[in-house]
């Protein structure tokens, strides 16, 4: 078989299922898993112990699917327009999180391309991914040529910037690999300098224990007292070195319908989100991102945002119905 032929049609196949841009990697993540396991070390991960439990799995793809040679990367925007400017009595809702489940939208296309490959190849072995197993994303994705890793850490590419989402095919096709990109971050630092929490700590360092996003997704207890008046009106993620970063000036928004914003996420304010019931949350948020937090840790986050919001009376009158809610966790940030 002509697999330099067959690359270019599957790279073919995955712009006409919606991806931007694909690209081919090898499996050698040996200095990648010795950066992870300095990041590890420093105790960065803080409550993610699934970082550490799978660390080797997450940088020896041929050890999580054996048989595996290539990793096929793909890149999908999601940007979506802004509703307008928002105050501070609004709910600051990261953009990945305002439409559909990523998850879902990449694991079905990533099959479809799947479905293409062995149409054309014949039987294979193929594993999808979605940020849904020990997968170095965007270390794949730099080796493949999507883009390169900035100062945040994340993944960022000259045309689309870094509002997009990445899925794998880890294969056993031995396709021809792209090579990485040059970086183009030179000596900006301004995703460093605008983290509201410091948690970069120093070019390519995130420690992820201060980060607005680990807090509010991945933290499963308390906010620490001295980092929730940073927080601001954050409530799921944050945007805030993403938004800066003068490489997102060239990102276009996403064709995506899926993506697009639902619930008025993208101009719903503080009160309005916390005065859902258990009920409105899960049949509201079913298909979505922030469904995964659950309604307790969405009423905490809300009740930060919240304290940090301008004293008005709807913003007490909000605070004060929830002040005795079942959940301790909830109460403690309430008062």
């Amino acid at each position: 078989m002509d697999y330099g032929a067959l690359a270019a049609r599957i790279k073919h196949w995955g712009r006409e299922l919606g991806f931007q841009a694909v690209g081919i990697a090898d499996t050698d993540l040996a200095a990648a898993e010795n950066r992870l396991g300095e990041w590890l070390g420093l105790g960065w991960h803080g409550e993610m112990d699934y970082m550490a439990r799978h660390g080797a799995l997450r940088a020896r793809p041929e050890a999580l699917v054996p048989g595996t040679r290539r990793v096929i990367s793909c890149r999908m925007d999601y940007l979506q327009p802004e509703a307008g400017p928002a105050d501070a009595s609004a709910a600051c809702i990261s953009r990945y999180a305002r439409g559909r489940d990523y998850h879902k939208v990449l694991r079905s296309r990533l099959q479809k391309l799947c479905d293409r490959i062995e149409a054309e190849a014949g039987p294979f072995g193929h594993r999808v991914f979605a940020d849904s197993a020990p997968v170095m994303e965007v270390e794949l994705a730099v080796k493949a040529g999507i883009g390169w890793r900035g100062k945040h850490t994340l993944l960022l590419s000259r045309e689309a910037g870094s509002w997009f989402f990445l899925g794998e095919v880890y294969t056993s096709l031995p396709l021809p690999t792209d090579g990485p990109v040059t970086e183009h971050c030179g000596t900006c630092t301004k995703c460093i300098d605008v983290c509201p929490t410091q948690a970069i700590r120093a070019p390519y360092q995130l420690d992820a224990r201060r980060c607005i996003s680990y807090l509010t997704i991945e933290l499963k207890g308390s906010i620490p007292d001295a980092l929730r008046p940073l927080i601001g009106n954050r409530v799921y993620g944050c945007d805030d070195c993403q938004a800066v970063c003068p490489w997102n000036s060239f990102a276009r928004a996403s064709p995506e319908p899926d993506f697009a914003v639902r619930n008025g996420l993208d101009h719903a304010t503080l009160a309005e989100l916390f005065a859902w019931s258990e009920r409105e949350f899960d049949e509201r948020m079913a298909g979505a991102p922030i469904r995964r937090i659950g309604y307790e840790r969405w009423l905490r986050n809300l009740a930060v945002g919240l304290g940090n919001a301008p004293t008005t009376p709807a913003v007490l009158a909000a605070l004060r119905a929830r002040a005795d809610h079942p959940s301790p966790l909830v109460r403690e940030h309430v008062a």
